[in-house]
């Protein structure tokens, strides 16, 4: 197993104007003792399912655009998923499949995709978009429009995914041959599809671009198989952001022709899937790599973040029906669970908060919060999160809030919070979120632990702090 990721962070250093005074005789200069206090918390990681952002076992849904607007099926939304895996047939607008012509996207059809997309917004929902040319996704080869119609329709959508960064976890290329995995129609190769690649990578920001294998990356990179060994992508390019969605996973040693050579592409793969998604579906051949003391190597290598939940049933009853034993590693608390359920819980990140330590001030003007975290997910945390500090009342009604500096799953950050706040015992939470809407912030990060989580704040409790006459 790969090693857990061990993040000690300082989280907050908070000035606390407590009443008391300040010492008049301190000395310019002079730096005031602390006294620390461990936070009485729990601080086991817990083996509950929990939904964090841009990962999980997907549900998919289809989505049909035409010239008049959009269509699908609202109440898939409203379910407990957390992520969506959205196949959007844009057929009607390729003259191979509506006899006439190819055409650009109707406004009709762009405000509906702008609808669609405001409303998984709305439900705290994100997002992988694939859109296909193979109409009702029936397994239909050769039915893209023109290239340059295919670009000018990747043009138009960005203008609207754009405006969902926080929403949409990656966009898959798509586009190309029966359900838009990138193979056996007569444009499935690098003329059309590295332009393909560039368009999206051109037309949008923050969001992961993926295709469906590792030479399109190479093709896209202008490289070989044998050049990847010590090749390296730097954070200004736009590559950087170009990954893989996999739907052979598991399959085969190739995973249904993934790869030419597992050993180094996986290994060439896992740069990228360090600070991007990866997923897909996993595939009905049988196969010995479904195993799960065989399978989770793998997935931590490549930081695997989600999966189809109904695809492809046979294995996924495999993992129902298999289970986590100290042949598949050293995690004892997940001993007699199912295979199933120790990779749902690992795909993606998974914090657990293991320390969370007050350091008070002699004068009891200063509070400075450490927190110790550990990631036992498969993956990182791609998407960098704002941060701010909750304080709640005896009566769970919120007191102060101050925003602080953005939390990247990493390193420390520390801030200064100048307080006003009468004599009290008052709770500490730390909110981690990336967006906000009026309801609240949205997509926000729960640590693994039990009784930490504060639904109605959509916060972590990292403590409790007492001002007046004796801190603790």
């Amino acid at each position: 197993m790969k090693r857990n990721k061990i993040f000690s962070i300082a989280i907050i250093s908070i000035v606390l104007i407590a009443g008391l005074g300040l010492c008049a005789c301190k000395k310019p200069n002079e730096q005031p003792s602390t006294e620390s206090y461990i936070q009485q918390l729990n601080y086991e990681e817990s083996t509950e399912r929990i939904n964090n952002p841009h990962q999980g076992f997907y549900q998919p849904v289809y989505v049909r655009i035409t010239e008049k607007g959009v269509a699908y099926d609202k109440n898939i939304i409203k379910t407990n998923t957390q992520l969506f895996h959205l196949r959007i047939d844009i057929s009607a607008f390729s003259g191979a499949v509506n006899g006439t012509g190819d055409k650009e996207f109707t406004q009709a059809a762009l405000n509906g995709l702008d609808e669609f997309l405001a409303y998984i917004k709305s439900n705290d929902k994100n997002a992988v978009v694939r859109f296909v040319y193979d109409p009702e996704l029936s397994g239909k080869k050769d039915k893209e429009p023109e290239l340059q119609m295919i670009l000018r329709h990747i043009e138009q959508a960005c203008e609207v995914i754009g405006n969902y960064k926080s929403t949409v976890t990656a966009i898959e290329t798509g586009l190309i041959g029966p359900w838009g995995e990138m193979h056996s129609s007569a444009v499935a190769n690098a003329k059309y599809i590295t332009p393909i690649v560039d368009a999206l990578l051109s037309h949008t920001e923050v969001i992961p671009v993926l295709v469906r294998t590792p030479k399109m990356i190479y093709d896209y990179l202008g490289i070989t198989l044998k050049d990847i060994d010590n090749y390296s992508i730097d954070a200004n390019q736009k590559a950087y952001r170009l990954g893989l969605y996999n739907d052979g996973y598991l399959g085969s040693n190739t995973d249904l022709g993934t790869y030419n050579d597992r050993e180094r592409e996986t290994k060439f793969l896992s740069r990228q899937t360090a600070h991007l998604p990866y997923g897909g579906e996993v595939v009905e051949p049988e196969s010995s790599l479904h195993n799960i003391e065989k399978c989770l190597p793998e997935m931590n290598l490549l930081n695997l973040s989600y999966l189809n939940t109904i695809w492809n049933g046979k294995v996924i009853e495999k993992w129902e029906k298999s289970f986590y034993t100290s042949e598949c590693g050293t995690d004892e608390k997940y001993y007699g669970k199912t295979a199933f359920e120790y990779i749902e819980n690992h795909l993606g990140y998974r914090f657990v908060l293991t320390e969370s330590v007050f350091r008070y001030s002699e004068n009891s003007d200063k509070l400075q919060v450490e927190l110790k975290l550990k990631n036992v997910g498969f993956g990182n945390l791609n998407r960098q999160k704002h941060a701010k500090i909750i304080l709640t009342d005896k009566d769970g009604g919120t007191v102060f809030t101050q925003t602080v500096r953005d939390f990247s799953g990493a390193d420390r950050f520390d801030c200064s919070l100048d307080l006003n706040l009468p004599s009290g015992n008052y709770e500490v939470y730390l909110c981690l979120y990336e967006d906000e809407a009026e309801s609240g912030p949205l997509y926000c990060l729960q640590f693994a632990n039990d009784g930490l989580w504060n639904k109605e704040l959509k916060a972590n409790k990292i403590g409790s702090v007492q001002i007046g006459e004796s801190q603790l």
